[in-house]
């Protein structure tokens, strides 16, 4: 479990989130609402929300693509009880939390470093991970470009 939960209020732009997931290389931020967990956004949440849908990512709010519904995971659970949490639920980063308070993270990367993969399924995890940061950087890029020609006009 990651104990160092990189966090962020609900309105912050889409844009300083990017930022913020590109400077902590890391694939999801966890949102909070006086210190409760109230959404996740994860890369995938960018690029469907966001990306694919030509949203301004300076003017788009974190609240509007966040997922809202996050299911969450308890301190005490076994490795075991959390992957098939995760499996069932269809999510890749499990938020864990203590009362109403963020404790850490776990993510499928987490599951795949603990479970004994094989190095080829280890390679692939690796890949998408590349992959996803690669498109956020770029994207991160584009919008620099867009900034850097407006003040040019």
């Amino acid at each position: 479990m990651i104990k160092d939960v990189i966090t962020l209020q609900r309105d912050v732009s889409a844009y300083d989130a990017v930022k913020l997931m590109n400077e902590n290389r890391i694939g999801c931020l966890v949102v909070l609402q006086y210190g409760q967990v109230v959404g996740i956004i994860t890369e995938r949440d960018m690029l469907e929300r966001v990306l694919e849908k030509c949203k301004n990512p300076k003017e788009t709010k974190v609240t509007e693509m966040m997922t809202k519904r996050v299911i969450v995971g308890k301190p005490d659970m076994q490795l075991a009880e959390a992957a098939k949490l995760m499996f069932e639920k269809k999510v890749k980063k499990l938020p864990i939390v203590e009362g109403n308070r963020l404790v850490g993270l776990v993510t499928l990367t987490d599951l795949a470093r603990v479970a004994s993969l094989d190095k080829k399924t280890m390679e692939l995890i690796e890949t998408r991970e590349r992959f996803l940061e690669a498109c956020m950087h770029a994207w991160d890029n584009t919008l620099r470009k867009q900034d850097q020609s407006a003040v040019a006009r």
